[in-house]
């Protein structure tokens, strides 16, 4: 159980104005009403906006009105756009919302904490990326459960703002996820193994497949659906993903084509595909024994807290409530 300080008390819950309504926005939007929030979003097609209101959520067209209504209530901001728009957004804010606290959901941090420094609004603002999502887009496959039990990366840099560090690990935990504290660019070669690297395997795995003919795609089971799954995301999304995190994802890859150029040289000397086959067995066995545990101990704005937060999230450490 999280100690009654690990997350700072507030007297009621700011709002919540989410900028962008694809999946992750939208499902972000839904779960945030759903936990008693308020909250409302923003999205430059009127065919999301619309599709938005008609089920029943406060939604627009307009980012000045939904940056100042932002700016009047005191609201969490929350980045909800691909990469490439995200410097837009943040210009939108500084000269509307410049006094707000700023969190995002973009899947890489170290691009979108250099972003935020451009527009000079470090001071407030504290990196977001729930580590989950389908390979579907858009305000109708959004879905309120999308976070729950998920893990929630909370940017834990130094010098990051512990009020609003607070808020954004309590908007996490009321969407139903569990909060990991990690620094940007560390997050970023993490994920670079664990998510971006799987994405470029299953455009590979998907057009080697698909090269063999009706007859491969024809006989292809649970192997080839489960290893291509996400070679179904739309094809822009996984480009800003990827390219966004260039550096991390380079040294990811790089180690994957050695494998597989070892594996290939292994088979064509000796037959053998013992030693990737193995190695990866074993690998898989230890993501599938890997156990999280509560840090209880640690108390945000207590000296060094943000480098021992950071320390318990490498070693498995999770946020699972706050107690107020």
């Amino acid at each position: 159980m999280c100690q009654p300080e690990l997350v700072s008390a507030i007297d009621s819950a700011p709002p919540v104005c989410v900028l962008g309504l694809g999946l992750i926005g939208g499902s972000l939007l839904r779960a945030a009403v759903r936990s008693g929030r308020q909250a409302w979003g923003y999205n430059r097609s009127s065919e999301s906006a619309d599709a938005a209101r008609a089920d029943g959520f406060d939604a627009d067209t307009d980012l000045v009105a939904t940056l100042r209504r932002a700016n009047e209530s005191g609201a969490v901001i929350v980045i909800a756009v691909p990469m490439p728009a995200v410097d837009a957004t943040l210009e939108a804010i500084a000269a509307h919302a410049p006094n707000n606290p700023i969190t995002d959901v973009v899947s890489v941090k170290g691009e979108v904490k250099a972003a935020v420094e451009r527009a000079g609004l470090s001071v407030k603002f504290v990196g977001g990326h729930p580590m989950t999502g389908t390979s579907a887009s858009g305000w109708a496959v959004g879905d309120a459960d999308l976070f729950v039990d998920a893990v929630w990366v909370v940017a834990t840099d130094d010098g990051v703002d512990a009020q609003v560090w607070s808020q954004v690990a309590e908007l996490a935990l009321d969407c139903g996820s569990v909060v990991v504290p990690a620094e940007s660019l560390e997050h970023d070669r993490a994920v670079a193994r664990i998510s971006h690297l799987p994405h470029l395997l299953a455009e590979t795995l998907a057009i080697t497949g698909a090269a063999g003919g009706e007859l491969a795609l024809g006989l292809a089971a649970g192997s080839f659906r489960d290893g291509t799954r996400v070679a179904g995301s739309a094809p822009g999304l996984v480009r800003a993903m990827c390219e966004g995190n260039r550096d991390a994802l380079l040294i990811a890859l790089d180690e994957a084509l050695d494998l597989l150029q070892g594996a290939r040289t292994d088979l064509l000397d000796n037959g053998s595909t013992a030693q990737l086959v193995e190695a990866g067995f074993a690998a898989r066995s230890a993501y599938e024994s890997h156990e999280r545990w509560d840090i209880e101990d640690i108390q945000v704005g207590e000296p060094d807290w943000p480098q021992r937060m950071r320390d318990a999230g490498r070693r498995g450490g999770v946020i699972r409530r706050s107690e107020t």
